[in-house]
């Protein structure tokens, strides 16, 4: 009886040893945890936020000695984004009780490997095949990717670093690309979200008038109507503070409004939750344009009235007709010096 006693307490302890180590390897249950190893840095921070705002902000992660570990609820499947230093992004995909580690040389994030769940092991595989290729290339491989993984979270990645934020994008193939994955992902509301904005945005393409709408100025409180951004050269700008490049966004259009006065006409939409922290944003950056913020994040009305859905997202106008949508920092930047007319 003895004997028995012992081999039990004996199991007892190997079993419990068993569940910690698998902890251990795998990442507490509830939550999401991420470790990284990288080259050519020393100490620095990264950012990380949600683009499908399941996180709340923007977090900053410690670099040290080329190390970093960073821990955070998880109680769902969710893609998260890293901002390096040198302002590159890059997704993760995070799921409850997992652990994802990473390993990349900062001078050349195209070879980084990230490994811990399928998803992010399939981003890896399709970042090394697409490193060297043109962007027309990379969004036939992101077709051909959809196709094979219609369920996955990378393909809704794709679809809106590919065709979603292109300057010229193909609507239409976007769409169906969209609809084609809601097929195997209806509970993923970014998706729909995203699907919602394709649609609309076909009504809304480059040429066309944008539509009419109201809504208001969150500091002045005054009205915001289309005829603010119906003269002349104008931007619709979408931001969030806890969105580094869409910060970065504003800075530039900042500059350029203080260059070129009324020349250029700004209105910025932003999602953040707390309407007070957009003002105490507007203020620290000393922005004087129109700003609506509602506080209803990504399910404004006015974004979708415009066609936007995206963080950062943008349109341009030139006398109320939509010139481009969706630029990154530099093309907005050329793209608006030369419709102003030059200027350094």
């Amino acid at each position: 009886m003895k004997r028995k006693s012992i081999t039990v307490t004996a199991f007892s302890v190997i079993a419990m040893l068993s569940l910690l180590l698998l902890e251990s390897c795998n990442g507490k249950s509830g939550y999401f945890k991420l470790e990284g190893r990288l080259l050519h840095i020393n100490r620095g921070e990264l950012y990380v936020y949600s683009p499908e705002e399941t996180t709340k902000g923007l977090d900053t992660i410690p670099i040290e000695g080329g190390r970093f570990t960073y821990e955070m609820p998880c109680d769902k499947d969710m893609t998260l984004v890293l901002v390096f230093p040198n302002l590159s992004e890059q997704p993760i995909f995070a799921a409850s009780g997992e652990q994802v580690d990473i390993k990349a040389d900062v001078t050349n994030l195209k070879e980084m490997e990230v490994e811990g769940t399928e998803a992010n092991e399939l981003m890896t595989e399709f970042r090394k095949q697409t490193a060297h290729m043109s962007p027309p290339d990379i969004a036939k491989e992101v077709e051909t990717f959809i196709d094979k993984h219609p369920d996955s979270p990378v393909g809704v990645w794709l679809l809106r670093k590919y065709y979603v934020q292109s300057s010229n994008p193909d609507c239409p193939k976007a769409t169906r690309l969209a609809a084609r994955m809601l097929q195997l992902q209806d509970k993923n509301g970014y998706l729909k979200r995203l699907h919602r904005h394709l649609v609309s945005q076909q009504g809304a393409m480059q040429g066309s008038s944008i539509a009419s709408f109201s809504a208001r100025d969150i500091v002045a409180q005054r009205d915001v109507s289309a005829r603010d951004v119906n003269r002349g050269v104008a931007v619709i700008n979408v931001w969030a503070s806890w969105n580094y490049e869409g910060l970065e966004m504003q800075r530039m259009l900042n500059r350029l409004k203080k260059q070129h006065g009324d020349r250029l006409s700004v209105l910025g939409i932003c999602v953040d939750a707390d309407p007070d922290e957009c003002r105490r944003i507007l203020h620290r950056d000393t922005i004087g344009w129109k700003n609506v913020c509602d506080g209803r994040m990504m399910e404004t009305p006015l974004l979708q009235k415009i066609g936007l859905s995206d963080i950062p997202d943008n349109l341009i106008l030139h006398d109320g007709r939509i010139v481009a949508r969706g630029l990154n920092l530099t093309d907005m930047q050329n793209t608006l010096r030369r419709l102003i007319g030059g200027g350094s």
